[in-house]
C-alpha cells in the first residue's frame, strides 16, 4: 500500500496541475468573452464634429459595428420606455459585439436598469459659442457633406451677429445650453438652463462615467489616445487621420465668424458662464489626460512608453 500510495500522488498531483491549467484557460476565455461583449459608445452633442468618431471607428478596424442612432433621439429618449428598449437592445445583441455605437444621445447610466455590463463612454466637446454658431449657419446652409439638402432654416440670410443684435431666438443664450444636459443625463433638473447642480452632476459623470472626453480643437490629440487605449477599436486611426482626405469632417457652409461685440453680449449671461465653465473643465481633464500618455516631438505626437513594470509581491513574514 505504502509504494500504491506513493505511486498515486504523482498522478494527484498532475491532475491537479491539468485542472489548474483548464481552469486559467476558462478564465481567460471569460475575460475575452467580457471584452468581446463590451460596447462602445461615442456620444456626442450636435456639432462638435461628431462625423469624424464613426469614420475612424469604422475605418481602423473590421470588426466594429457603427449603429447610428436615428435623428431625433435626443428628444425621444427623455421616455423612459425607450431607455429600457435601448439598454435592453446594447446588452443583448451578441452579433453586433464588439461594437461602437454612435449618436446624439444624453448620458444614460445603464446600472439605473439592473444590467451588469456597462458600455465604455467617449464623447468630444466645444467651445459653446463656436458650437452656437457653426449650428446656426448648418440650420440655414447645412455642410459641405449634403449641400443639395434643404435645411429647416433654409432662406434666412440674417447673420449670427444680427441675429444676437436683435435678440432672435435662433441665438438666445438658451440655445448655448446644450453639453452641460448631454452629461448631466435625463434627470429633469439637467435641462434647466443655468443650473448650477447640472453643471456639477455633468462634471462628475465626466470624470466618473467616461473613458475619454476629447475637444474639437485637439482632436487629433483624441483619437491618438483612443488607438493607444483601445487598440483593437482604433489600430491605425492616427495615421488614416493624418494622411487621409478627412472627407469625413463636414464644415458648415457660408459660416461667418462673430464679432467680438457679439462674444461679448454672449458672454454677459450667467448660462455661457456655467456652460464654459464645464467646457473648461473638460479641456483641463484632457489635457491632463493627454499630458501621461503622448509626448510631441518636432510637430509629431507619439505615444509614451510604458512607464512602470510588474514586481513579485512576496507576503510579509512575522
Amino acid at each position: 500500500m505504502g509504494i500504491l500510495r506513493i505511486m498515486m500522488l504523482p498522478k494527484i498531483q498532475l491532475l491537479a496541475v491539468l485542472a489548474f491549467g483548464v481552469a486559467m484557460l476558462l478564465i481567460e476565455n471569460q475575460i475575452q468573452k467580457l471584452d468581446e461583449s463590451r460596447a462602445k459608445l461615442g456620444k456626442t452633442t450636435a456639432k462638435v464634429g461628431s462625423p469624424s468618431n464613426p469614420f475612424v471607428a469604422t475605418c481602423s478596424t473590421n470588426i466594429s459595428v457603427v449603429a447610428p442612432f436615428p435623428r431625433g433621439s435626443v428628444i425621444s429618449f427623455h421616455y423612459l420606455c425607450l431607455q429600457v428598449r435601448f439598454v435592453r437592445n446594447v446588452t443583448s445583441w451578441r452579433e453586433m459585439k464588439p461594437g461602437f455605437y454612435h449618436g446624439h444621445v444624453a448620458y444614460l447610466d445603464f446600472s439605473k436598469y439592473g444590467v451588469k455590463g456597462k458600455p465604455l463612454y467617449i464623447n468630444v466637446v466645444r467651445d459653446p459659442i463656436e458650437r452656437l454658431v457653426s449650428y446656426y449657419y448648418f440650420l440655414r446652409f447645412g455642410d459641405d457633406y449634403r449641400p443639395g439638402l434643404r435645411r429647416r432654416k433654409q432662406g434666412d440670410k440674417k447673420t449670427f451677429d444680427e441675429c444676437v443684435s436683435s435678440g432672435g431666438s435662433d441665438c438666445a443664450p438658451e440655445k448655448l445650453w446644450l453639453q452641460i444636459p448631454f452629461f448631466c443625463g435625463h434627470y429633469s433638473e439637467c435641462w434647466n438652463a443655468g443650473s448650477r447642480w447640472a453643471l456639477e452632476q455633468a462634471k462628475y459623470n465626466l470624470v466618473n462615467e467616461y473613458l475619454l472626453v476629447g475637444v474639437t480643437e485637439e482632436l487629433e490629440d483624441f483619437i491618438m489616445i483612443l488607438e493607444a487605449a483601445l487598440p483593437r477599436f482604433f489600430k491605425g486611426a492616427t495615421d488614416l487621420y493624418r494622411t487621409g482626405k478627412k472627407s469625413h469632417l463636414r464644415k458648415t457652409t457660408e459660416k461667418k465668424p462673430p464679432t467680438k461685440e457679439t462674444i461679448a453680449k454672449l458672454q454677459q449671461s450667467n448660462i455661457w458662464k456655467i456652460e464654459n465653465e464645464f467646457y473648461e473643465f473638460a479641456l483641463e481633464q484632457f489635457q491632463f489626460v493627454r499630458a501621461h500618455a503622448v509626448r510631441e516631438k518636432d510637430g509629431e505626437l507619439f505615444v509614451l512608453a510604458q512607464s512602470f513594470f510588474y514586481e513579485k509581491i512576496y507576503p510579509k513574514v512575522n
